[in-house]
């Protein structure tokens, strides 16, 4: 009796299967196929995960109309209504799948020089991208960019110049690497000047990394390293233009295009600054901020090669004049002729940059890849009267060369790097110094099973003036869940230290620099720990990060500013550390609101000796105790616009000693505060987009508050017996919050 009823409901099925439908297309996500996402059916069993290249099909659909849903970790949820007819295919073509703050499903490769997803990396990488940038505050370049990294400070050295650097788990800038495309190119002078000329428009993303990376990247890695991904020739437009005016006198634009010459894809453009404008709001006789002339042009080429491997080259040349000073020095075109002037007190500074790298996969079986670099930069430079000029030339190397056996996956590198630095100062006045660094990387990634893994490394390299040095890194994953994974991170670094061209102190001002003693090679020991999760709220996603760092410094080289008209230079007889706590919180909400919440304690401290033999300890000046990032983002689908709203809390930081004068005319007993008070800078940004245009219309407020520093960034600028800026006790390394303040600026951007 059961078989008999079996067959009427086998030839219902058949039945109902000749009336049956499929759907089918290609998941997208920046411009790429979208692997392994999840494509259903809201309602009904129906679904598919996408293939390798995206692709997917549902099959066996009866007739009606569903909503079609496409999902993937890291990006919007795609729906739209279907009608699905009986008997028929339905080709939906591409799907397209928006990314949203999670950013997961991002391919990474600073943490171990191979493409590896954000949340399968063995080693905690943060990534902010180019679009993100552009929709919250649209920086002109990276040193603007920094403000919205967590974990990231702009350290500004000069309060009449402006130079800066970035600074990562409270140590100054020169300990942090920055790297484009993974080459390291910006030497120690690039790093004083050379930042700003990174333009916004080039910048798909920034990966960074805090904590000792000297294994991969040598010696300025100890800090961390930040990492710009420029922006592939395949994916841009054939023409885009971005224009930006401000209220401070500043106006910025680009305009690149990206065309097809053969096999090769290119992208080229010209990027430049321009600020005119003298303003001295705090009434100390100086500028508040810099005037500047800035030019970039830039390519990058990318052949599509038969084989399928990379070749791709990119080719910058950076020109910029930059001054302030005192007002007479700053009238318009006055500068050009007081350049050097013993009576009007102005800085000014020439750079001209060219940087060439790429990368070049080579043809054969082994995989193996070659990245290359050559910069040369070259400045010329008056700081008051005292003439400075330097240049710097450096030709770098990488062969690597991965092997995949078993659950081990290899990394070697054979590295070279030569650098050549000559200036006009006693740094160099025997002759000019030439470096040859050869070393050499190993590194093992273990996948012991599915929930552990462990990546370990060690670098060797080779200085001509202190030998063999060795820089291991030990990291260990466990992914608890699927959604919650454990990394603990140990490592070594080494530093060699520049110092003329890293500490800018010396040629602004008129302290007098003393060298204590043959400076060593610093030495940090690191270990760190992150608790990633990913978590869902109702229909909305988040991620959660914490983060635990130590690092212990031995030969640290800090400069005192104690000694009034004098900066000293040793190695530490004691020791230096940094500790710290870090938070961070990304959330999409359903609706079209995200959120983005971080925050940064941190300690770091010099361990010394004093006059008496006794060891003390004290905070490393301009290392803030505790920082704040905070971002919202909200968008109005029907009418286009998006609001989007920063918040950065900055916390207290030990500053200098800095004595001003009285209205006797001599320096004051009491010192300047030692510790700044807390500050927060808000902002705002409005977008409009006009599709049909192709166009996008850009507006905001930075500084709403309009924050300033209470003190002057100079000391010394009210001597009564010396002109403006030629006191003795002329110091500009009084710095540590907003110069100028409140500024609004609108902009448009346009493609083709």
């Amino acid at each position: 009796m059961k078989a008999l009823s079996f067959f009427p409901l086998l030839f219902a099925a058949l039945a109902g299967w000749g009336q049956a439908a499929s759907l089918s297309g290609q998941a997208f996500a920046e411009g790429k196929p979208l692997s392994y996402a999840h494509i259903a059916l809201e309602g009904t069993p129906f679904g598919v995960a996408s293939d390798e290249d995206g692709l997917f099909q549902i099959i066996g659909i009866p007739p009606g109309t569903y909503r079609l849903a496409v999902s993937a970790l890291g990006y919007h949820t795609w729906t739209q209504e279907v009608q699905v007819r009986a008997g028929e295919g339905a080709q939906l073509g591409r799907l397209t799948l928006e990314p949203n703050i999670l950013n997961l499903q991002a391919a990474v490769v600073t943490g171990t020089l191979k493409a590896t997803y954000l949340k399968d990396s063995p080693v905690k990488v943060e990534v902010v991208s180019g679009r993100y940038l552009q929709q919250q505050a649209a920086p002109a370049n990276l040193m603007e960019s920094v403000a919205l990294i967590n974990g990231a400070q702009e350290v500004v050295g000069c309060g009449v110049c402006g130079t800066n650097s970035i600074s990562l788990n409270g140590l100054p800038g020169a300990y942090t690497a920055v790297l484009m495309d993974g080459t390291p190119i910006y030497g120690s002078l690039a790093a004083v000047y050379g930042l700003n000329g990174i333009p916004r428009s080039l910048i798909e993303r920034i990966e960074v990394i805090r904590g000792p990376s000297s294994t991969l990247y040598g010696s300025e890695a100890v800090a961390g390293v930040i990492n710009v991904i420029t922006k592939h020739a395949g994916e841009q437009p054939l023409l885009s233009v971005d224009i930006m005016g401000t209220t401070n006198g500043e106006s910025f634009g680009n305009i690149a295009f990206a065309p097809r010459v053969g096999k090769w894809r290119a992208y080229a453009g010209v990027d430049y600054g321009l600020t005119d404008k003298y303003s001295d709001k705090n009434r100390d006789g100086f500028g508040d901020f810099v005037n500047l002339n800035r030019l970039s042009f830039f390519t990058k080429w990318e052949m599509e090669r038969e084989n399928g491997k990379a070749l791709s080259l990119f080719g910058k040349y950076y020109s910029e004049s930059r001054r302030n000073g005192v007002e007479d020095f700053m009238r318009p075109g006055a500068w050009r002729s007081l350049r050097g002037s013993e009576e009007v007190y102005g800085e000014s500074i020439f750079t001209r940059r060219g940087e060439l790298f790429g990368t070049y996969e080579l043809p054969g079986g082994l995989p193996l890849k070659l990245d290359y670099s050559l910069s040369y930069h070259f400045q010329d430079s008056y700081y008051g009267a005292d003439y400075y000029r330097a240049e710097q030339a450096i030709a770098f190397t990488n062969l690597t060369l991965p092997l995949e056996v078993g659950r081990h996956s290899f990394l070697f590198g054979l590295t070279s790097r030569w650098q050549g630095y000559d200036d006009n100062t006693v740094a160099t006045a025997q002759s000019a110094s030439r470096q040859f660094i050869p070393g050499l990387f190993a590194q093992d990634e273990w996948t012991l099973d599915k929930k552990w893994s462990l990546l370990a490394g060690g670098r060797l390299d080779h200085y001509a003036a202190h030998g063999l040095i060795f820089a291991p890194r030990f990291n260990l994953k466990y992914a608890a869940t699927e959604w919650t994974s454990l990394r603990f991170n140990g490592g070594t670094g080494f530093r060699v230290v520049n110092l003329f061209t890293e500490d800018h102190a010396f040629i602004s001002g008129q302290r007098e620099v003393v060298i204590a003693e043959s400076l060593q090679p610093e030495r940090s020991y690191n270990a760190s720990a992150n608790l990633h999760h990913i978590y869902l709220w109702g229909k909305s996603q988040g991620t959660m990060d914490v983060d635990l760092f130590y690092t212990y410094f031995t030969n640290k080289i800090i400069p005192d500013y104690d000694t009034p008209g004098q900066i000293l230079y040793a190695n530490t007889e004691g020791h230096a550390r940094t500790m710290g706590l870090s938070f961070s919180l990304s959330h999409q909400f359903p609706f079209p609101l995200s959120l983005q919440l971080g925050t940064n304690w941190q300690r770091a401290t010099q361990t010394e000796l004093d006059a008496d033999g006794q060891f003390f300890t004290r905070p490393i000046e301009f290392a803030q105790q505790w920082s704040g990032l905070g971002t919202l983002n909200y968008r109005w689908k029907k009418t286009g616009i998006m609001l989007a709203y920063t918040l950065n809390l900055t916390g207290p930081m030990a500053l200098p000693e800095a004595f001003d004068f009285g209205p006797d005319g001599q320096l004051l007993s009491t010192s300047r505060p030692t510790e700044s008070d807390p500050f927060a800078i808000h902002s705002l940004q409005l977008t409009k987009a006009v599709p049909g245009w192709k166009l996008e219309a850009y507006g905001g407020v930075q500084n709403l508050l309009d924050y300033r520093q209470p003190f002057s960034p100079l000391v010394g600028f009210n001597d009564p017996n010396a002109r403006a800026g030629f006191s003795q006790s002329f110091d500009t390394t009084y710095a540590y919050g907003p110069m100028r303040g409140r500024a609004f600026y609108l902009g448009l951007r346009w493609q083709l």
